[in-house]
C-alpha cells in the first residue's frame, strides 16, 4: 500500500496542472477530464446553488476542483463534483484545502465513471459528517438522494430536491439539470 501525502499530492498538482486529483488512503486517484456532458450538469447544479446561497449569505457554493481535507484516519483529500459549506462553517474562505466536510455534495456521473465508486464516495462523506450527498447520473436521467442511516431516494424528471434541513426553500427541478437542446 502506497503512503502519500498531501505534500506530495501539491507536487503533482504543480507538475501536472491540467489534471484533477485526489488524495485517498495514501494513494493519488488522478481524474481525467470529464466529457461536456457531465460538466455542464455540474455547471448547472452550481448555478441553481450560487443563485440561491450568494444572494442570502447562506454560505460558500464550491466546484469540483475545490479540495477537501477530510478527517478520516489517512487524511483524505477530496473534491466532489459540486459542494455547499454553510457559511458558519467556513466564515472565511482559504486558498488550501478547506480542513472540513462540507454540508451537501453532488457527484455527477461522467462517462468514465462508475457508479459503484460513486456511490462509495458519497458513503464516504455521508460517514464523515456530510448531511445530504446526490449522486446524478444523466444515462438514467436520475438523483439518487443520500441521507445519513436512511434509505437512498431516487428522483427523476418531474421529480424536485429540496434539502430543507440545510436549504430551505431551495428547489432544484430535476429536468433542468439535463444538458439543453437547441
Amino acid at each position: 500500500m502506497s503512503s502519500l501525502t498531501v505534500k506530495d499530492l501539491e507536487k503533482l498538482q504543480i507538475e501536472y496542472p491540467d489534471y484533477q486529483m485526489e488524495l485517498v488512503g495514501g494513494e493519488i486517484i488522478v481524474m481525467s477530464p470529464s466529457g461536456l456532458e457531465s460538466d455542464e450538469i455540474v455547471a448547472s447544479i452550481v448555478a441553481y446553488l450560487w443563485n440561491w446561497v450568494r444572494p442570502r449569505k447562506l454560505g460558500r457554493v464550491i466546484a469540483s476542483s475545490g479540495g477537501f481535507g477530510l478527517p478520516n484516519a489517512d487524511g483524505d483529500i477530496r473534491a466532489p463534483d459540486a459542494s455547499f459549506i454553510r457559511a458558519e462553517k467556513l466564515p472565511r474562505s482559504t486558498e488550501d484545502y478547506a480542513e472540513l466536510v462540507p454540508d451537501l455534495i453532488f457527484e455527477v456521473k461522467s462517462k468514465s465513471d462508475k457508479l459503484p465508486k460513486l456511490r462509495q464516495k458519497i458513503q464516504e462523506f455521508i460517514e464523515l459528517g456530510i448531511v445530504v450527498g446526490v449522486l446524478v447520473d444523466p444515462r438514467s436521467r436520475t438523483m439518487e438522494v443520500y441521507h445519513y442511516q436512511q434509505e437512498k431516494i431516487v428522483l427523476k424528471d418531474g421529480d424536485v430536491l429540496e434539502v430543507e434541513e440545510i436549504l430551505p426553500g431551495w428547489k432544484l427541478p430535476v429536468v433542468e439539470v439535463w444538458k439543453p437542446e437547441f
